[in-house]
């Protein structure tokens, strides 16, 4: 499991290790480890031209110290310096006695677009509110140059914190981040802009609970259910589908392949679409006679492609099992009826959805999903899935926000979201608690869309067609 921290966690446990360490230690291993990681990017040090572009703060230090190793190895060093007065002084010297030369901003794009590579190191993990109108024409160049970029810790101008961007940005090929990964390198809109990550461990001592959490293989694996010898369908865990309509009959048979292939033992469908259902899927369990009726289930879907059918939302959510609501489903849903129930609810909107719920503009919760993700949970007294090009995940009590690294962008096309839905709602079904259940799907459906696209577009049956093929991969590690 990768984590991330809080820039107020790391800076405590950097003072932390800085005062066991003699003076200067700390800043000179993460110097190394982005040395290390701009020669392999390099290829050959020798006789290639790096640009530094250095801040005031200790990241402006950290691209010195690098800079002045990759000099003793025979790199041609400039730092341009945008604050030469307020400068890392030892950093500085260091560059210096290596070979390296320093420069002004005057002529900086020059160097740049001649360059083989470029080392952000202008605004730390501090930075707030997008880059000084100084920096931004060097950001430009870099982003126009044919030079690789490494950020130092995290790209220039984007939030750390949150994963915001609320102006003018690096744009990094490698960011090469110290001790842990920071939020804002998970987390869109600021994600893309760092391109690779590697982690360089500097020895910090961090706490056991951290604010992000991004599941892999191993994780996922021991959270996916797997039939003991004594069991049959209905101790697999049944789940219920209320979905579909007149108008959309293709959401119910999308939620109903998802919940097929999601490790339930059987699925109940209720609601217009059946004959639909029972044409694609005949292991369906097709009831007409509404949820309450339909038979036992362990957990609810309600939702995609529900239209205006408040009654069945309704009803769902009067039933005392796990419930996920998706779609026209959050839309249909009485938030205190949701905030009123005792089983455990999972809330499953896209970026539009979620602004609607909010009450604010869909661009708010696209440049803020980490705050928009845990206003929900804590608005709605539910688990959140904001699906979108990183898929997070909260929980209502608060604690660790999940985030999903497997998404692909050929996910963006219509039913992708109702699969995902089904899929999520068997783990519930089989017993996972509704953080696992959606971070598990969201996972698994993540890889199943990979590996269906393969590059090309897909639908939204291949995603469901590919879960199979997906569930295998992570158990099979």
């Amino acid at each position: 499991m990768r984590t991330a921290y809080s820039v107020e966690t790391v800076r405590a446990a950097e003072r932390e290790l800085m005062a066991r360490l003699p003076e200067g230690a700390l800043m000179q291993r993460a110097a190394a480890g982005l040395a290390a990681a701009c020669a392999d990017l390099l290829g050959r040090v020798y006789g290639s031209r790096v640009v530094l572009l250095v801040g005031s703060g200790d990241n402006g230090g950290d691209a010195l110290y690098a800079g002045a190793r990759l000099a003793r190895r025979g790199a041609g060093v400039t730092a341009v310096l945008l604050a030469p007065e307020r400068a890392h002084a030892a950093g500085l010297a260091a560059l210096r006695r290596a070979g390296g030369r320093t420069a002004g901003t005057d002529g900086a794009a020059g160097l740049i677009g001649n360059a083989d590579l470029v080392v952000d190191g202008i605004v730390g993990i501090g930075g707030k509110g997008g880059l000084r109108p100084e920096a931004v024409p060097l950001a430009d160049a870099a982003e126009r140059a044919r030079a690789a970029v490494v950020a130092v810790d995290l790209p220039s101008g984007v939030d750390a914190d949150t994963g915001e961007v609320r102006g003018a940005a690096v744009r990094a090929d490698l960011t090469v981040t110290f001790g842990t990964h920071k939020p804002g390198l998970l987390i869109d809109p600021a994600r893309e802009y760092a391109g690779s990550v590697r982690l360089v461990d500097i020895g910090l001592d961090l706490p056991a609970e951290p604010q992000l959490q991004a599941l892999q293989h191993a994780d996922v694996a021991r959270l996916l259910p797997v039939p003991a010898a004594e069991s049959d369908k209905y101790r697999r865990g049944v789940v219920g589908i209320a979905a579909g309509s007149a108008r959309y009959p293709g959401a119910a048979v999308l939620a109903v392949a998802g919940a097929l292939r999601g490790g339930a033992g059987a699925v109940r469908y209720v609601g217009p679409a059946g004959p639909s259902v029972i044409a694609r899927y005949p292991e369906t369990l097709v009831s007409d006679r509404g949820p309450r009726h339909a038979g036992r289930v362990q957990a609810w879907v309600v939702g995609p492609g529900a239209g205006d059918d408040a009654a069945t939302v309704a009803e769902v959510l009067a039933a005392e099992v796990p419930v996920l609501i998706d779609a026209d489903g959050l839309r249909l849903a009485d938030a205190s009826a949701v905030r009123a129930r005792r089983a455990p609810t999972l809330m499953t909107p896209h970026a539009g959805e979620a602004a609607a719920l909010l009450g604010v503009e869909r661009e708010q919760v696209e440049g803020g999903r980490l705050a928009a993700v845990r206003e929900l949970a804590r608005r709605y007294g539910a688990t959140v899935l904001l699906k979108g090009s990183t898929t997070l995940v909260a929980e209502p009590g608060g604690g660790p926000v999940r985030v999903n690294p497997t998404g692909t962008s050929w996910l963006a096309t219509a039913g992708s979201g109702d699969v995902l839905s089904g899929l999520a709602g068997s783990l519930l079904a089989a017993g996972l608690r509704a953080v696992d259940a959606a971070s598990a799907a969201a996972y698994v459906h993540g890889l199943a869309g990979r590996f269906a696209a393969d590059g090309a577009p897909v639908g939204a049956h291949d995603v469901a067609e590919g879960i199979p093929g997906a569930w295998r991969s992570v158990v099979r590690g």
